[in-house]
């Protein structure tokens, strides 16, 4: 694995930790794609760092068990934006 992998993906799971934001706000974020970001945090990580993995990966279930209440959110943004109500 190439440095700069490795160091971008350490640097993405301490964001992750600081700031509890989503893959896809990270992404954004990170100017790479959310596949990226989850393949970092969850196949990458643990060999780079396993006790920084097992931390990330508390956070990402977290986000998965919340989801379903999330779901939807960013439609009805989109539409409000659009109407401009």
């Amino acid at each position: 694995m190439h440095d700069y992998i490795k160091e971008r993906t350490i640097k993405i799971a301490e964001h992750l930790l600081d700031s509890r934001n989503t893959v896809r706000a990270i992404a954004k974020e990170f100017g790479v794609s959310k596949s990226t970001v989850h393949k970092d945090l969850t196949e990458r990580l643990p060999d780079i760092n396993p006790a920084l993995a097992k931390e990330v990966k508390e956070v990402l279930d977290y986000h998965k068990s919340i989801r379903h209440l999330r779901g939807g959110e960013a439609t009805k943004k989109k539409y409000r934006e659009k109407s401009g109500v």
